[in-house]
């Protein structure tokens, strides 16, 4: 999302046309949206980083996430997460397994992680939502941040508009888990016999 006096390719209404870039070479600013979707109650929320989706981010998101609503959920006692098998958050990146143990522990939770198939993500309702927010947009020059955060909030998703908050922080990119390392937290993961990097469970609500 690139944050700069640019062209969305859009129409907007007005007495004066708006003036934009033909262009987005040269953002101010580059702004990294993740969504999570409550899929039964219809309720979004958008976590916006000014950095890189990495592992970090995206459980750094999830936390953020669960503090706004463990209070609805205090009777869940297992999470499961439907998600896209993206380069930061496939079953085999070390750190996001390392990063979403450790979500689970904190959290007294135990997680099921089932991906989406490559190339399905037309079937991730969350990829509708994005549609919806850039039609929303569609035609305003997002010149800043606070302007595209503002500008996020006043979307609608099934009749509610979503939570946002915006995440002010550098991550690192290409961080990676050595194996001795790793042992103590894949003692936690269990993986289906059929799909293995598909469908796994992380154990952090204490002893089955």
């Amino acid at each position: 999302m690139a944050i700069g006096d640019f062209s969305r390719g859009g129409k907007s209404r007005g007495q004066e046309a708006k003036r934009a870039g033909d262009h987005d070479m040269n953002p101010e600013e580059k702004l990294v949206p993740f969504g999570i979707l409550e899929v039964v109650c219809g309720l979004l929320m958008m976590v916006v980083g000014n950095s890189a989706e990495t592992s970090d981010f995206i459980v750094d998101a999830l936390q953020i996430w669960w503090d706004r609503r463990k209070d609805v959920y205090s009777h869940i006692k297992c999470l499961v997460i439907n998600i896209d098998n993206g380069p930061s958050s496939a079953s085999h990146r070390t750190q996001f397994i390392k990063r979403m143990t450790q979500f689970a522990e904190q959290n007294g939770l135990d997680i099921h992680l089932v991906y989406y198939p490559p190339y399905h993500s037309k079937y991730n309702p969350i990829e509708r939502c994005w549609g919806v927010l850039e039609a929303h947009w569609n035609g305003e020059i997002l010149d800043s941040v606070n302007k595209a955060i503002e500008w996020m909030k006043t979307m609608t998703w099934k009749g509610n508009q979503p939570l946002v908050h915006f995440l002010d922080k550098v991550y690192k990119k290409g961080i990676k888990v050595a194996k001795d390392e790793m042992k103590k937290y894949s003692e936690k993961i269990y993986k289906s016999t059929t799909i293995p990097r598909w469908n796994l469970a992380i154990l952090g609500g204490g002893p089955v």
